[in-house]
């Protein structure tokens, strides 16, 4: 049993005195009972150890650690540095063993949780085999303050016999002491005198072995549930008290052989007995007049039993109404004189403040007189002796203090390393339980996201049957109709806001965000006017969540690690893999720019001096580029409105374009490549610069002239390539006379803005900004052959036309397009392409030419017949 005396630091007002307290761990409630000696039976109080803390720090001194509960803070002292380590060291170990034991047979309540988050003791880390040295080791059981043979011992002495007793508990003291004086009666004779030791001199001195087992296996059997001894426990006690009351007293007197020394030290035991004495009075003294308000009480109740008449039981309760009346009085006049004395003594106590701070300045200056007097003192003693025993005097006092302050350094050293091995024994265990949490939120978190993916496949299904309803509408009767348009009502009323509620992990909210608009602004929902688009809106957003969710932990972070590792951008192989794969949201600004500033030399302010030029010359297009803001991006919150803070940027852009390249000028889709530059890049004149580099260095010349005669070539190149790489759709176009140049003219002129989703969209940039136009004929081939069978079970003209109209918005699986484009495709050789370009620009050069000369002939036949 962990047991042993301690001193405890308790504080009365502005009075903080030392008293010895034994102490006993109850292994049961994980509590740490305290009493005023080993004898007693009822405890003075409890510490709570299952959600406490411990603190041994070296600024409190040798031997002192505190106990922190919510509550309250126990300062405790043990005699020795070594015994103050032993204490910790057990009830961190007790702790940790209650803990498990609550943890194996859990509780309703959460006091289980909150103790196994506790502290933990180091005793584990060497249970699992962890070896290092900065961990402390066990220490060494000191049998002479803690266990067993400690409670035999005489309690440690105080400098007043009333110092110790704690007047906090009077009860609690007076039943101990009755307690341990009924067992002196019973063992030494009811004689009528409790310190009586006469009779004891029976029982022998010294006690042999068995005897001694015999005590011991008493004392651990004498300890019942409730924390009291039995009474024959007093007796054993006491038979070692008298034994060693006196410890060392046979061997001091055989020491001291001279009889003056001899008699002080029974002198010195006489007035050990004496102060004993005097508490035990006290003590007897408070008993008696215990007793005597008990016995004034017994007999004014039996008074009250005997009365014969009514009337006299009603006097003596008249009387006893009078003795309360007279007791409140006096009271009142108690407390009165309690708060004149309390102010009396705040009196003095500021009085005595000033007088101690009027000490401290005269000690203060006492002190500068005799630092004064000393260096005085030192400077005669240097002029008048020899220099060089002063020198050396000088030399080996500071020497001296020099090794002093050595020795006191290398002291604070062993007691901070041995700190520092108690704190990381517990923020290893800490760092353990922590590293556990974490992976079980992570597969909490993977568990949700599956579910959250899981649960918009199910809802895009619902959405793609509802639609398939809707067109079947004219078809069902009226009351099947209805319900269906209900259906469809309450389905495009859904928010996807609404799942975000149910989704309480912020982590995955982060990842894949809910709200109306993505990071660049644009609708996560586009608002079509179309009532069938509307509800394929919806199935898009929903489809492109699930993706996101479902690739999140496969696909995005680990690619989100592979850049967080790129450094220096520079080309290579393993770059042009991470373009393709697609740049992250916090990289992507970077690498465009990079990528800009690779291929466009920037002449220093010359974006400056083309905007001072369109402020004073308006350019021709100035025109047509405001006719053409309000229809840019008009799905992104920052084109939206005439207002945006990002419309005056795009308006100087287009206009300082305008006059870099005053070939072009401007086109119908500029506005719009630069939109999107504005949005990543941020900074008006990198937008300008990514505009010229698409312009004059990824497109071929000509491609925005007025003409767009090499648009027209890359049309028929584009209709060659998808002839060869997937022959079953464009015989099925041309089964029915399709001409996909009018859906994927606009696609190679803006590079699919507006087509396809922002998140889509954003990764084709990253590539065809870093490789060029050979990407978009890679992405466009991708998309039919993404939706190719969609396409071949569509058997009408119009219906195969309406379908090209919408069905890139319908591709919500971005990492399977890219694999399309960059995998499935190949071999797409940029030769190839070349020639191909070569060789349409001829024939529609040669077509152009022939028709310059029929509209001449034309004119010509119809000057000739006038008028």
């Amino acid at each position: 049993d962990l047991c042993g005396y301690l001193n405890k630091l308790g504080i009365k007002g502005p009075i903080k005195t030392w008293k010895s307290r034994w102490f006993f761990y109850d292994e049961n409630k994980c509590h740490l009972l305290y009493y005023r000696t080993a004898q007693d039976i009822n405890p003075l109080g409890s510490i709570d150890l299952s959600s406490a803390s411990f603190d041994g720090r070296v600024e409190n001194g040798e031997g002192v650690f505190e106990i922190r509960t919510p509550s309250r803070v126990f300062t405790l002292k043990a005699i020795s540095k070594q015994a103050m380590m032993y204490w910790l060291q057990q009830l961190q170990m007790r702790r940790w063993e209650f803990c498990n034991a609550q943890s194996r047979f859990p509780l309703k309540s959460s006091g289980s949780l909150s103790c196994s988050l506790a502290f933990v003791s180091w005793f584990v880390f060497f249970i699992d085999g962890v070896d290092n040295e900065d961990f402390l080791p066990p220490v060494k059981t000191p049998t002479e303050a803690v266990g067993l043979k400690a409670a035999s011992l005489p309690a440690p002495q105080t400098s007043t016999a009333l110092q110790n007793i704690s007047f906090k508990h009077p009860w609690t003291e007076i039943q101990n002491t009755v307690y341990n004086i009924c067992g002196s009666k019973q063992l030494w004779g009811n004689n009528g005198n409790v310190f009586n030791f006469s009779e004891f001199q029976e029982h022998p001195e010294n006690l042999d072995e068995e005897q001694e087992a015999e005590l011991e296996a008493g004392f651990k059997d004498g300890v019942l549930e409730n924390g009291r001894m039995e009474p024959r426990l007093n007796w054993i006690r006491k038979a070692r008290w008298m034994n060693s009351g006196f410890p060392g007293l046979p061997e001091e007197l055989s020491r001291e052989r001279n009889p003056m020394d001899k008699v002080s030290v029974l002198q010195q035991q006489v007035l050990t007995l004496t102060e004993e004495v005097k508490s035990q009075k006290e003590l007897v003294k408070l008993l008696h007049k215990a007793l005597e308000a008990a016995q004034q009480e017994k007999r004014v109740s039996s008074m009250y039993l005997t009365a014969a008449e009514d009337k006299d039981r009603l006097e003596l309760v008249r009387h006893k109404v009078r003795q309360i009346a007279d007791l409140s009085s006096r009271l009142e006049a108690l407390e009165q004189e309690k708060k004149e004395l309390e102010q009396t003594l705040t009196l003095r106590d500021s009085h005595i403040q000033e007088l101690k701070e009027h000490v401290q300045l005269l000690m203060e200056k006492n002190h500068a007189k005799q630092q004064v007097i000393m260096a005085l003192t030192e400077q005669m003693a240097r002029e008048l002796s020899d220099p060089l025993q002063e020198a050396n005097a000088i030399t080996a006092e500071t020497l001296y203090k020099q090794q002093e302050e050595i020795e006191h350094l290398k002291d604070d050293i062993d007691a901070y390393k041995t700190q520092n091995q108690f704190l990381n024994s517990e923020i290893h265990q800490v760092t353990r339980l922590w590293t556990s949490v974490a992976e079980n939120e992570k597969a909490l978190l993977m568990k949700c996201a599956c579910l959250q993916a899981r649960n918009c496949q199910m809802e895009s299904k619902y959405l793609t049957v509802l639609r398939k309803l809707q067109e079947a509408l004219p078809g069902l009767p009226s009351s099947h109709a209805e319900l269906v348009r209900n259906l469809i009502q309450e389905a495009l009323q859904w928010d996807v806001k609404e799942e975000a509620e149910a989704l309480s992990f912020e982590i995955i909210s982060a990842l894949c965000p809910t709200s109306e608009y993505d990071e660049y602004g644009f609708m996560t929902v586009p608002d079509y006017e179309v009532e069938d688009w509307k509800l394929l809106a919806k199935i898009q957003a929903l489809e492109i969540k699930s993706n996101n969710l479902r690739s999140q932990e496969v696909v995005e972070k680990p690619l989100r690690d592979r850049w967080n590792s790129v450094g220096e951008l520079s080309p290579s192989a393993e770059l042009k893999s991470l373009i393709r794969s697609g740049i992250p949201v916090e990289h992507r600004q970077r690498v465009w720019g990079w990528i800009v500033s690779r291929h466009c030399s920037h002449p220093p302010d010359h974006y400056q001096w083309l905007l001072r030029q369109s402020k004073s010359t308006e350019h021709p297009a100035c025109r047509q580029i405001e006719l053409d803001l309000p229809r840019t991006l008009t799905n992104n919150k920052h084109f939206s409105s005439p207002t945006s803070q990002l419309i005056p940027k795009l308006r100087r852009v287009l206009l300082a374009f305008s006059w870099h390249n005053p070939a072009i000028g401007y086109c119908q889709g500029l506005n719009r490549l630069a939109a999107v530059a504005l949005l990543v890049l941020e900074d008006e004149e990198s937008a300008f610069w990514c505009l010229v580099h698409i312009v004059e260095n990824l497109m071929p010349a000509d491609y925005y002239s007025d003409t767009l005669i090499t648009s027209q070539v890359d049309q028929r190149v584009f209709k060659d390539f998808l002839s060869e790489k997937l022959p079953r759709l464009m015989a099925h176009f041309e089964q029915y006379r399709i001409d996909v140049s009018l859906i994927t003219f606009n696609w190679f002129l803006v590079a699919f803005v507006d087509s396809l989703v922002s998140d889509i969209l954003l990764r084709v940039w990253d590539a065809f900004l870093y490789e060029g136009t050979k990407v978009i004929f890679r992405y466009a081939l991708a998309i039919f052959k993404y939706n190719e069978e969609e396409i071949l079970r569509i058997h009408d003209s119009v219906e195969i036309y309406q379908y090209l109209h919408f069905f890139t918005r319908m591709i919500t699986d971005g990492r399977k397009l890219m694999n399309i484009a960059f995998n499935d495709l190949n071999p797409f050789p940029m030769k190839l392409l070349r020639n191909r370009r070569s060789m349409h620009r001829e024939e529609l050069e040669a077509e152009l030419c022939e028709l310059q000369q029929i509209k001449a002939a034309y004119v010509k036949e119809r000057a000739e017949q006038g008028p």
